[in-house]
C-alpha cells in the first residue's frame, strides 16, 4: 500500500506541496471549459460582452501588462497587526515594492499558528524556518529585512531606507517611532515629499488614545470593533435584550478592524501621493485607525440613534429594512433568499408553499405581512423566518437554489471554504488559484479583486518571506552597505 501511495504522491507532483502528502490535489474536478462558459453567455445574451469581458480581464493575461505602481516603494514597519501587512499587501499587487522591517527576532505574528499547533506552520524550502499562515498570506510581494530600530546604526540605517521611499507605513504602538526619533515630525524635516501614514486602534491623538507601551492590550485589533459598536452589532436574534440586560454580541473570528484599515490606508497613501506629485507637491502626515475605518461601514446605526435615541437591536444576520434576505438552515447547510419587493416576496412564497401549503396560508392570509412596511418588525421577522426554515429543513441546498431558481428568486447556498475552492465559477475566472512560492510550495491564494482591470491588474508574485530574507539586497541597493558589513552588523545584533 505504501508503495502504491508513494507512486500516486509523485504522479501528482506538479499540484502536491510534498512536505505535506496527505494534502488532496486541487482541483479536485476540471474548471469548466470556455465551451460550456460560451453557452452560458449565449442563453443569457450576452456573447459579445461576456467573451470581450473575459478576454480583457483574465488574471492569466495580467503578468503580461504593466503596473499601476511601478517605481514606487513603500516602508512598512509594524508589529502584532495585521492592517499594515493588508496594506502593503494591497499596494505590491499594484506594483509597488513594499520592504517590511522586523527587529531581528522577527515579528511575533510569524509565530501565529491555530491553536499553537507548529505542524500547522510551513517551513521554508531554503531557511528551514516555520512561519503561520496568516503571516505568509499577508506578505504578499513584500520583502522582509530585519533591523535593529532601538540602536543608533539601525535608526541611521532606517533613515537611509526612507529616504529611497516614497511612503511610510507605520503600525507601531502610537508614538514608538516619534520616541526614537524616527516618527514623521523628524523624517519630514529631512524628507519633505515622505508620505507618513500611521494606522491605529483608536488614534494617536483624543482623550481615549492608544496605549504607548511596546506591547500594550490597546494596540491589539479587538478593541476597534469593540470601541465602534460593531461587535455590540452583531450576534443572535435570540439573545436581543436591552442594553442593561446584557444579551451576547459576537465578533468576526477574522481580524476584520485591521483588514478595513488596511484597505483606508492604502486608499489613504494612493490618495496622499497624488495630491504630492500632481498638485502640493509635498509630503503629509496621515492617520487611519481601525475603530473609525469600520465604524464606516456600520451602515446607519448612527444616524438611527440620533433620529429617534434608539440603539440598533441586535438582529444577527438579519436586516431590519428587509425581510426575506437572510440565511436560513436547511438540511445539509445553510440558504440565502433575497426579496423584499411585492414581486419577489410573493414568487418566494408561490414556491415554498408548492411544497408546504402552510407557509401560502399563513403568510400570504397575515394582513401585515401583505404590507411592505409592516413586514419588517421582529414579530413578521421571526414568522416568516420561522416557517421558511420549515421548509427548508426537509431539502439541500442544491434542491433549495433549483426550486427557487425556477421562480426568479435571487438565492443561493452558503458555501464551506471547501466548496469556495471547488466551485466551479470561481475555478474559471479564477477568484482562487495556486502559486508556485520559492519557499512553501505551493499554495492555494484568493486572487486579488483589484486583478480584473483591462491595463494595469494587480496580480500576486510571491507569498511569504523568511525573516529578513532579503537583507543583503536592500541594505546593498539602498543603503550603501556592503555584504562584509552586513554580516558585521549581524553580530552585533543591528540586522
Amino acid at each position: 500500500m505504501a508503495e502504491k501511495k508513494d507512486v500516486e504522491i509523485n504522479s501528482r507532483a506538479d499540484t502536491i506541496d510534498l512536505m505535506h502528502p496527505d494534502i488532496r490535489p486541487w482541483p479536485v474536478t476540471p474548471p469548466p471549459s470556455p465551451e460550456e462558459v460560451a453557452k452560458v453567455y449565449a442563453k443569457r445574451k450576452a456573447e459579445d460582452f461576456g467573451k470581450w469581458c473575459e478576454d480583457n480581464l483574465r488574471y492569466e493575461y495580467c503578468f503580461g501588462k504593466p503596473e499601476a505602481l511601478q517605481g514606487m516603494r513603500i516602508v512598512c514597519v509594524g508589529l502584532w497587526r495585521l492592517g499594515n501587512k493588508f496594506a502593503s499587501g494591497l499596494l505590491c499587487e499594484a506594483g509597488a515594492e513594499v520592504i517590511n522591517v522586523e527587529p531581528p527576532e522577527g515579528d511575533p505574528l510569524r509565530q501565529l499558528t491555530p491553536f499553537g499547533r507548529k505542524e500547522y506552520m510551513l517551513e521554508s524550502r531554503v531557511t528551514g524556518e516555520k512561519c503561520g499562515l496568516d503571516f505568509i498570506h499577508e506578505m504578499r510581494g513584500q520583502k522582509s529585512v530585519t533591523l535593529n530600530l532601538e540602536t543608533e546604526e539601525g535608526k541611521e540605517i532606517y533613515k537611509k531606507l526612507v529616504g529611497m521611499s516614497d511612503a511610510v507605513i507605520d503600525e507601531m504602538p502610537a508614538g514608538y517611532m516619534d520616541g526614537l526619533g524616527l516618527g514623521y515630525r523628524q523624517l519630514s524635516k529631512e524628507f519633505p515629499r515622505l508620505v507618513y501614514c500611521n494606522v491605529a486602534v483608536r488614534g494617536t491623538w483624543g482623550p481615549y488614545k492608544d496605549k504607548t507601551s511596546k506591547f500594550g492590550q490597546w494596540t491589539l485589533e479587538p478593541f476597534g470593533g469593540c470601541a465602534n459598536a460593531f461587535v455590540h452589532n452583531t450576534g443572535f436574534p435570540q439573545d436581543q435584550l436591552p442594553r442593561e440586560s446584557g444579551g451576547s454580541p459576537t465578533r468576526s473570528g477574522v481580524w476584520f478592524a485591521d483588514f478595513v484599515a488596511g484597505e483606508q490606508t492604502a486608499n489613504t497613501v494612493l490618495a496622499a501621493l497624488y495630491w504630492r506629485d500632481e498638485l502640493g507637491g509635498e509630503g503629509q502626515f496621515c492617520e487611519v485607525t481601525g475603530a473609525e475605518s469600520q465604524m464606516d461601514i456600520l451602515d446607519f446605526d448612527i444616524s438611527w440613534y440620533m433620529f429617534n435615541a434608539s440603539i440598533k437591536a441586535r438582529t444577527g444576520g438579519w436586516d431590519p429594512n428587509l425581510n426575506q434576505y437572510e440565511w436560513n438552515p436547511c438540511r445539509d447547510g445553510y440558504m440565502m433568499i433575497g426579496g423584499q419587493t411585492d414581486r419577489l416576496w410573493y414568487r418566494i412564497g408561490m414556491c415554498i408553499e408548492r411544497d408546504f401549503p402552510q407557509f401560502g396560508r399563513l403568510i400570504h392570509e397575515d394582513p401585515i405581512l401583505k404590507e411592505m412596511g409592516g413586514r419588517n418588525a421582529l414579530e413578521m421577522l421571526i414568522k416568516t423566518y420561522t416557517l421558511t426554515t420549515r421548509w427548508l429543513r426537509d431539502i439541500n441546498r442544491i434542491e433549495a437554489e433549483e426550486k427557487l431558481l425556477e421562480f426568479e428568486i435571487a438565492a443561493g447556498p452558503v458555501l464551506f471554504i471547501d466548496e469556495v475552492a471547488e466551485f466551479h465559477h470561481f475555478k474559471y475566472r479564477p477568484w482562487v488559484c495556486t502559486i508556485d512560492t520559492d519557499h512553501y510550495g505551493t499554495l492555494l491564494f484568493s486572487v486579488p479583486p483589484n486583478n480584473f482591470q483591462m491595463r494595469t491588474p494587480h496580480r500576486v508574485k510571491q507569498l511569504g518571506r523568511p525573516l529578513g530574507y532579503d537583507n543583503y539586497e536592500i541594505y546593498m541597493k539602498l543603503a550603501g552597505i556592503g555584504q562584509t558589513e552586513v554580516n558585521e552588523l549581524k553580530e552585533k545584533g543591528v540586522i
